[in-house]
């Protein structure tokens, strides 16, 4: 499929449970002509996903930028789960679409927005390339010893128990940025990237290759997180179960909803419980505490998988922000050849940049991730092939 010279633009469309995010962009040249983001869908003027977009069509219509534009390449679509089944970015058919929608039990929470993005964007435009880009397609990559298990065999693949590992979009896009900014070939860079939001994932990347990373068959396993506990021992679900009398739904939600940074001490803002710490508030410094321990843990994890590492990229909102966070889990680290320059540390910016000190072994960079950036680039080259 070929797209005729003048149509350069991709839709970008991140359709999440509550909210639709959304990213026009040039490809001729890279640059971003809309962005917009419409919340809190189903609680107030927006009714649905259908009226979530729209309105995103009318908010670019009348930018001068409307979705009927017949610069319009494709548009691309942020799905969560593509399970075993999608590894790549994939043209969406009516058939690619029912098998997403077998995933959704693998991701209740964010398939189904997905999907209905999907729908009614094809809806508005029929006769456009819809292409889906999954956040576990990036690390599909990783050996069978790093994404398997150790339960029964037949149990696993019946019911599709595995690793798949989540934010696969952003953490390609900031292991490609992080050779970038070092001037290093992409498949000669090893690189650990900690992306740090409310969601929070590790991964090991390999010449561009992810060999592994922290969340697991869902996004809770791995890091500690806003309101998710990340690893924890699955008897201690039994212990709930059996001891405290509660239901999975109830320590579904615990675990998801009521753990994490929130779960320690009430606050899931890392802004908010930097400033608690400063008034000596104990609860919140141990939350500080064992979110960085966690972290602390992974880095040394995944130096040891990845043999040699050539830089540490922290990204997302708080890995983007928060120096206390950054400084925090690299310091001491200097046995892996980590050394934070703390200047360029607390020094705010917004393109990508390296903390670390000149003779620092392995390079630290900070690197503002651009997931829709990503989808796009996946999107256009894939019905530019």
């Amino acid at each position: 499929m070929n797209h005729s010279p003048d149509r350069t633009r991709v839709l970008v469309v991140n359709s999440g449970s509550s909210s639709v995010k959304y990213q026009l962009l040039d490809m001729a040249d890279g640059n971003r002509l809309a962005a917009g983001l419409v919340e809190r869908i189903g609680e107030g003027p927006v009714a649905d996903h259908t009226a979530a977009l729209k309105q995103v069509a009318d908010e670019l219509s009348a930018q001068g930028l409307g979705i009927d534009s017949p610069a319009l390449a494709a548009v691309g679509h942020r799905v969560v789960h593509g399970g075993t089944r999608f590894t790549e970015p994939t043209l969406i058919t009516d058939e690619v679409l029912a098998e997403i929608e077998k995933l959704v039990p693998l991701a209740p929470l964010h398939n189904p927005a997905n999907i209905t993005g999907i729908k009614v964007a094809r809806q508005l435009r029929p006769d456009l390339p819809q292409v889906a880009v999954f956040d576990t397609a990036f690390h599909s990559t990783m050996p069978e010893a790093a994404a398997r298990y150790a339960i029964d065999t037949d149990t696993a693949d019946r019911y599709g128990v595995r690793r798949y590992g989540f934010h696969g979009t952003s953490h390609a896009y900031v292991s490609k940025a992080v050779a970038e900014l070092l001037g290093k070939d992409l498949a000669e860079t090893h690189t650990i990237v900690l992306h740090l939001g409310n969601g929070a994932s590790a991964s090991a990347v390999a010449g561009g290759v992810c060999v592994d990373t922290s969340m697991g068959l869902t996004p809770l396993e791995g890091l500690v997180m806003g309101t998710r506990s990340g690893d924890i021992d699955p008897a201690a679900i039994f212990h709930l179960a059996r001891v405290g009398g509660m239901s999975v739904d109830e320590i579904d939600t615990l675990l998801n909803k009521r753990s994490g940074l929130l779960g320690l001490c009430g606050d899931n803002d890392m802004r908010e419980i930097g400033r608690r710490m400063g008034e000596g508030d104990q609860d919140a410094q141990l939350a500080f505490d064992v979110y960085i321990h966690r972290l602390r843990k992974y880095v040394g994890a995944y130096t040891a998988v990845l043999g040699r590492v050539d830089a540490i990229a922290f990204t997302a909102g708080v890995g983007e922000n928060s120096a206390a966070v950054r400084e925090a889990t690299l310091r001491g680290l200097a046995v892996l050849g980590v050394e934070v320059d703390t200047v360029r540390n607390a020094l705010r910016g917004t393109s990508a940049r390296l903390i670390s000190t000149e003779n620092s072994p392995v390079a630290v960079a900070v690197v503002p991730t651009d997931e829709e950036r990503e989808i796009a680039t996946q999107t256009y080259r894939l019905v530019g092939a």
